[in-house]
């Protein structure tokens, strides 16, 4: 209706999910009457991060003095709150109708609805304080973009470790052949002593070292923004206060010294996509690793990544207004819980599963998969719905990136699960964007590598001193 952000019910309906309301479907159909009206008003959004780069997205919205022009509100405010958790940023001009840059100054404040995100941005991510600024478009600043090379270095005898937030997993390597992969059992988020993670991730590297003759170097991924090996911001230390913190901030700047190696630790969907990229012998692929959260990565059609924060965990995909709420940001509708364990754990009481109390998460995913490997149909359409979300997240995604793969990870799609989510997520596109179906591989990896691919792939990240 007039005023407002018409959102649409999808074509495959997710089995648990009646409500789902994709927001592929409304930018498109927005997007659509915008074009129709015949009075298209320019928006450009520039996103300046800490090290001088800018992003830039332009599109259109309905001028102040539309019938419809309160729809743009809404619209420019999930596509910012989109951009700024794919590419980041501290400080973004807007250029556009004057309402709705007014808009989101107000909403991104710090006491406005998006507050988590004015805090994270500005203060924990680039040490700077987060601002709108209204501009003209001729005021926004240019695209200064910069990419670079990750990983790929295979020769000699190397360790690779992904943290998550239920598991640790390491591999060793010779000359890129694994000879040793496993997978630990650890809840690092409610651990306020920082030398519980140093303890927990020294002693599996000990164990993968044991199989090596020596060790050349070290690579590692994890959820955060890591700059020069140190932790900026990571949900994994979330338990550990203030005062203690500069711990958690060298601990792998300590690792590396004790280690005697080089060390490299990045975020864990660049090591997603890292793995992708090496696997499918291609570039242009998006990595989603579908974990104790959502990991994203994207390694570029020239075979690099960027300087994009990538972390789709926190950008929204569901625009209903009852869509689930993520317990870190309080924002709705936002990939990891669609996308990861924490999907399976909102979606369980609406299958008949009661999941046990009093394990960890991973034994209560474990709990659940093994409800859907014994058949039992609650468990399928768990499953199902994920695949779903899946295909609309995607054919979302492909709107922001240039796209030639998609390569699915981590421990939810393990077993049948990863066949149900894929299949489920073809049909999506299939049904919804045939045009897109037609020009994207959707694949799974084998199945060891769906669930340690990412701890392989991560030993590549360092350079010998002997490589060029």
């Amino acid at each position: 209706m007039d005023g407002e952000l018409t959102l649409i019910e999808p074509r495959i309906r997710p089995a648990l999910d009646p409500g789902f309301r994709p927001a592929v479907l409304a930018n498109r159909l927005f997007l659509q009457d915008v074009s129709s009206s015949g009075q298209g008003s320019p928006l450009l959004l520039a996103l300046e991060r800490g090290d001088g780069s800018v992003a830039r997205f332009e599109t259109v919205l309905f001028p102040d003095d539309h019938a419809r022009s309160r729809a743009n509100l809404r619209h420019a405010e999930r596509l910012l709150k989109f951009l700024l958790w794919q590419k980041g940023g501290y400080r973004v001009y807007v250029a556009g109708p004057a309402a709705v840059s007014e808009h989101l100054k107000q909403v991104y404040s710090p006491n406005g609805e998006r507050a988590f995100d004015f805090r994270f941005m500005g203060e924990q991510v680039y040490g700077k304080t987060f601002a709108i600024v209204p501009c003209n478009a001729s005021e926004a600043p240019p695209v200064r973009e910069k990419t670079r090379p990750l990983g790929r270095h295979q020769a000699g005898c190397r360790i690779g470790f992904d943290l998550g937030a239920s598991d640790l997993k390491v591999s060793a390597l010779i000359d890129g052949r694994p000879v040793f992969s496993e997978e630990t059992i650890w809840a690092p988020r409610e651990q306020g002593d920082p030398d519980y993670h140093y303890r927990e991730i020294m002693a599996a590297l000990h164990r993968a070292a044991v199989r090596l003759p020596r060790v050349d170097a070290i690579g590692g991924s994890a959820a955060g923004v890591y700059v020069d090996n140190r932790v900026r911001v990571a949900s994994l230390f979330r338990g550990v206060a203030s005062e203690k913190y500069a711990a958690v901030r060298d601990l792998f700047v300590r690792i590396r010294e004790e280690m005697g190696v080089p060390l490299e630790i990045v975020n864990d969907g660049e090591v997603a996509a890292l793995a992708g990229s090496m696997s499918l012998e291609d570039n242009a692929v998006l990595g989603i690793a579908l974990g104790s959260s959502e990991a994203a990565g994207y390694v570029s059609p020239d075979g690099n990544i960027t300087g994009w924060l990538n972390e789709l965990a926190f950008a929204p995909i569901d625009l209903s207004p009852d869509a689930p709420a993520d317990e870190w940001s309080g924002d709705r509708g936002c990939g990891a819980l669609y996308l990861s364990q924490q999907c399976v754990f909102r979606l369980a009481p609406r299958a008949g599963i009661a999941l046990p109390a009093g394990v960890t998460d991973a034994e209560r995913l474990a709990f659940a998969q093994k409800k859907l490997a014994d058949g039992h149909e609650g468990a399928v359409d768990i499953w199902r719905t994920i695949g779903t979300y899946m295909g609309y997240a995607i054919a979302h995604y492909a709107d922001f990136y240039d796209l030639r793969h998609v390569l699915l990870l981590g421990r939810c799609t393990s077993g049948q699960g990863g066949a149900l989510i894929l299949d489920n997520a073809r049909e999506v596109l299939a049904a919804e964007f045939p045009a897109l179906a037609g020009g994207l591989v959707l694949r799974l990896p084998d199945e060891k590598t769906r669930r340690v691919g990412q701890s392989v792939a991560a030993a590549s990240l360092p350079a010998l001193n002997s490589e060029d």
